[in-house]
């Protein structure tokens, strides 16, 4: 009798579990010779505010974390990635029909991308925090903190880009809903598995995937999301509206443009989700 493969089935991420869109779609994923390769879960609306809402509720107990901690789990999800790298490798060259060697080179780079973030995790503070000198009796202690929700589009890179856009939003204490990228979702929901299976609470990262006009419009303009990150909107016109919608209650918008993946990232991709609070406090008491 002839064997039938298990084919996988393709979910979104929210709170820690793996649920089918509420709509019920889903979307055809073809391969890079554009032949069928598996059916996505197209995410709507409501999939989008049910993420913001597992994100809101696992924000208090993420950013109440040592950041030391964060950086053990952080560090976690760079170690099961590396004990499944043959099965990202094998999906990077599915899915955008890259070599062996260029597969293995981005594999290899979301590895060492999560460590080097993990690396920050205890250090961010003491580079952007500081004592201030003040004319008076007093200190004055400026201390970033975590902003809260952010609301992730990532870019087309499934695997380092996903990790690019992420890693830094986390280990700094915030949780995020993501936009998968639309073209290449698959290593998305792989990396969720990682992320359910290295230590990640549920909820600090929640994964959709779909249509980016579709889900992107009412993260942006949701008033319980505190900041927006547009790196993987490439139509100026589309952010553009996004960066309206934002706006009506003030969220932090990062809007980088082009960028290499494979270079050191800025630091700014933790600092433009930080808060700054600065503490007074009188000498000699």
């Amino acid at each position: 009798m002839t064997r039938l493969d298990v084919k996988k089935t393709y979910k979104l991420y929210i709170g820690g579990a793996f649920p089918r869109s509420e709509s019920g779609r889903s979307y055809e994923v073809l391969d890079a010779k554009g032949r069928f390769w598996a059916n996505a879960s197209h995410a709507s609306r409501k999939d989008a505010r049910d993420a913001v809402v597992a994100a809101r509720k696992a924000f208090g107990g993420w950013s109440g974390r040592t950041a030391y901690n964060r950086a053990q789990i952080v560090y976690r999800i760079a170690e099961v990635l590396e004990g499944r790298r043959a099965q990202f490798e094998a999906e990077l060259k599915q899915a955008e029909g890259l070599s062996a060697s260029k597969a293995a080179t981005y594999v290899d780079a979301a590895i060492d991308r999560l460590v080097w973030y993990a690396g920050w995790a205890d250090k961010i503070a003491q580079v952007v925090g500081n004592a201030n000198p003040v004319a008076g009796p007093y200190f004055n202690l400026s201390v970033p903190e975590p902003t809260g929700v952010v609301a992730i589009v990532a870019p087309k890179g499934p695997l380092l880009g996903l990790v690019s856009v992420v890693a830094p939003v986390i280990v700094t204490g915030n949780t995020c809903v993501v936009i998968a990228s639309e073209e290449h979702p698959l290593p998305a929901i792989t990396v969720a598995e990682v992320m359910a299976t290295a230590d990640v609470p549920g909820g600090v990262v929640n994964i959709l995937t779909g249509r980016r006009d579709e889900l992107a419009p009412p993260l942006a303009s949701h008033l319980d999301v505190d900041a927006l990150d547009l790196t993987g909107i490439d139509d100026p016109a589309l952010a553009a509206e996004l960066e309206g919608l934002a706006a009506e209650n003030l969220k932090r918008v990062r809007r980088p443009g082009l960028e290499d993946l494979l270079a050191t990232p800025p630091l700014s991709r933790m600092t433009d989700v930080l808060e700054t609070k600065t503490v007074w406090h009188p000498q000699g008491v």
